[in-house]
């Protein structure tokens, strides 16, 4: 039998990440972009998070995601901390700034959902869901 997941997921997170933008350009919110508003959801979730969680939590490479840093620092977004315990571990923080952009980003995660699940049935929603879950965790087992 051959299957299309993988290709049909793919597809699905470029145009995805395309209407996304168009999203952000329609509702002129131009204070992140897509792939970083990734890295604010996980931390409007949780605020102060080691490099190496944002990654694995973000599915982007440690090079990909210091170099997004790098910018969302420059953009006052994020700001790094070595805390008081482990000086080595660098923890990543919200600004100010970025905790009021969380209302924004859900307006368009919502604009989002109601594009991917259009005519979907709320069960029909929850078990798909259910079933990407099971794929991740299926991938996510042989990192």
């Amino acid at each position: 039998m051959e299957t299309q997941g993988g290709f049909l997921i793919t597809r699905i997170k470029q145009v995805g990440g395309r209407v996304f933008e168009r999203i952000l350009a329609e509702k002129k919110i131009d204070a992140f972009n897509g792939a970083q508003g990734r890295i604010l959801y996980i931390l409007w979730q949780k605020n102060g998070v080691p490099i190496s969680e944002l990654s694995k939590q973000s599915g982007l490479a440690m090079t990909t995601l210091t170099s997004m840093l790098d910018r969302m620092e420059s953009a006052n977004l994020i700001y790094r901390d070595r805390g008081d315990k482990d000086r080595r571990k660098i923890l990543i923080y919200l600004t100010d700034e970025a905790k009021g952009l969380e209302k924004e980003y859900h307006a368009v995660t919502e604009a989002m959902s109601s594009i991917y699940y259009k005519d979907f049935t709320e069960e029909e929603i929850q078990q798909f869901e259910c079933l990407l879950k099971r794929v991740l965790d299926n991938v996510e087992e042989v990192l």
